[in-house]
């Protein structure tokens, strides 16, 4: 498990933390102490931590602040595989609130449990309006919970694509007929950005290696695609149902991400400005940021440079997803006074630019100064980041680095293991 981003209050204690959780609502200063007390809790495995969030999630206070922090709390005790939370989780799947039961499901995910009762409860909130249907169907399909077939079947017409395609995908895994998975594999190509994030997990789930080529064309962000690929590859390498030179063109195109690689899912019915393109760099759904870079690197390469670096010094480098397209951008641009900025986004060691920092080492790689050889040999030497090793091999490799397999041959990752042997 990721947990980058677990420890966001480095100064507050267990102890602090379970005093918050503690203190009536009413004599707390910030009422939103009690979301970040119970927040911080998945850093202290212990049992008192446990004991207190089991606690706060069988108060049923109606002050909203409240509810957000029981909310909190049952996400928290899935985190920590809380065992011993199992029956008081069980009991918020009747919640009235619809948040609560959904943390609840995914927290009795996450725990497991071989209790058929649960199982056959967080079934039955199939038939209960408003509920959040793809998780619960993704639970029961992830419990290999076979009575719940007919109750998921019908969502495989549902209008909602996420849903629906969790539904062809769980049912498909229940009974052992896969015919059905080319419909999730068309979801990849929706026009709905949650449908083609979606079905890469569904895809995963249902371990459909024949779909990999079409993730890695899919226009969602290139973690997504990655993760899909990877996790795949982790468990089909291992029984022999796929192997590493069957996988690698995939990985190779995910982390190289160049739009022309893509399924673009949107198009313009005109030729769009370079501010209107430049300004799509910030869209939350990528289909349509991978869209603008093709336009920026084919009708306005002479002053897409110059507009770039103009945005980055404005907002990319504060927007994590511009700042990825516009690192990227540069380099297939060749943009040579981008030298500097390429290197300080490589450097960028802040979670949610970790991306950035292997689009920048291909970036940097086409620009074609060998200066950078040192520079990516370091950071692949000190990096346990996967997409950013992989990228620095490519870029190595390119710059003419003969001896770039040796620094990872005996990596950790076997898939990168397997690149760098390709490679020597």
């Amino acid at each position: 498990m990721d947990k980058r981003f677990f420890n966001l209050f480095p100064g507050l204690s267990e102890e602090k933390a379970i005093a918050l959780l503690e203190t009536p609502l009413e004599e707390l200063e910030d009422k939103s102490d009690l979301y970040i007390a119970a927040s911080h809790l998945v850093n202290f495995p212990s049992e008192r931590s446990i004991n207190v969030l089991i606690k706060t999630l069988q108060d049923k206070n109606p002050v909203l602040e409240h509810k957000i922090a029981r909310r909190k709390a049952i996400e928290t005790l899935g985190r920590l595989n809380a065992t011993s939370a199992l029956p008081a989780i069980k009991a918020c799947l009747g919640d009235e609130d619809c948040y609560t039961v959904e943390n609840a499901v995914w927290a009795i995910g996450e725990i497991g449990t071989e209790d058929l009762e649960i199982l056959a409860e967080i079934a039955q909130l199939l038939e209960k309006p408003g509920q959040s249907y793809r998780l619960i169907i993704q639970v029961l399909g992830k419990f290999n919970y076979k009575p719940a077939i007919n109750k998921i079947q019908q969502f495989t017409t549902s209008d909602d694509e996420p849903i629906a395609s969790a539904a062809i995908a769980t049912v498909c895994r229940l009974t052992g007929d896969y015919s059905q998975m080319t419909k999730v594999v068309e979801f990849l190509e929706h026009s709905n950005v949650n449908a083609r994030r979606g079905c890469i997990q569904d895809l995963i789930d249902t371990k459909y290696y024949p779909s990999i080529p079409n993730i890695a064309k899919c226009p969602v962000s290139m973690v997504f695609r990655l993760r899909g690929i990877r996790l795949l590859a982790g468990t089909g390498i291992p029984t022999g149902e796929i192997n590493f030179a069957e996988i690698e063109p995939y990985l190779d195109l995910v982390v190289r991400d160049h739009p022309n690689d893509l399924e673009l899912v949107h198009e313009y019915d005109q030729t769009p400005t370079l501010e209107f393109a430049i300004q799509e760099l910030y869209s939350t759904d990528f289909g349509r940021c991978y869209l603008a870079g093709k336009t920026l690197l084919e009708t306005y390469p002479e002053v897409a440079g110059v507009a770039l670096m103009a945005t980055f010094a404005e907002s990319a480098h504060n927007d994590y997803g511009a700042h990825y397209h516009v690192v990227k951008l540069l380099g297939w641009l060749k943009y040579i006074d981008a030298y500097e900025l390429l290197v300080e986004a490589l450097h960028n060691t802040a979670p949610q630019f970790q991306k950035s920092r292997g689009a920048a080492a291909l970036a940097l790689a086409n620009l074609g100064d060998k200066r950078v050889i040192p520079l990516l040999r370091e950071t692949i030497s000190n990096t346990r980041i996967f997409d950013l090793k992989y990228a620095c091999l490519l870029a190595l490799k390119q710059l003419g680095d003969r001896q770039v397999a040796n620094l990872v041959v005996n990596d950790s990752d076997l898939l990168i293991q397997a690149k760098a042997k390709k490679l020597s």
